[in-house]
């Protein structure tokens, strides 16, 4: 299970890494997206990965699941829905102020412009 966990983990970073060195917006921000997944699955899994245990302790319970790493990933979930919110909201008024979705500043060579 632990070996399961900790592929899905690297397979999101290396999906997200690849995403955000993208030069287009809307990469960026799935990108951004996969990194929030693999650190939430991260923080989650910090907490022991216990099948079937409950949240906390009970009379007759030898095992239990810790409560503190699954709080944190309910309210990270939260804030990155927020915040990838703003994001797209951002890139779509910058996509609307420019009519390009390019990340970077630089002049485009083939429209002839130099610096």
């Amino acid at each position: 299970m632990e070996l399961l966990v900790a592929s899905a983990i690297g397979i999101l970073t290396a999906g997200g890494l690849y995403l955000v060195l993208r030069l287009r917006t809307f990469p960026v921000i799935l990108g951004v997206s996969l990194l929030t997944y693999a650190v939430n699955v991260f923080l989650f899994a910090s907490g022991r990965l216990t099948v079937g245990a409950p949240p906390i302790l009970q009379d007759g319970a030898t095992t239990y699941a810790d409560p503190i790493p699954q709080a944190l990933v309910l309210t990270a979930i939260v804030i990155s829905f927020g915040m990838t919110a703003v994001v797209v909201m951002i890139s779509l008024g910058a996509f609307l102020g420019s009519d390009d979705d390019h990340v970077d500043d630089q002049p485009d060579a083939t429209k002839g412009e130099l610096s």
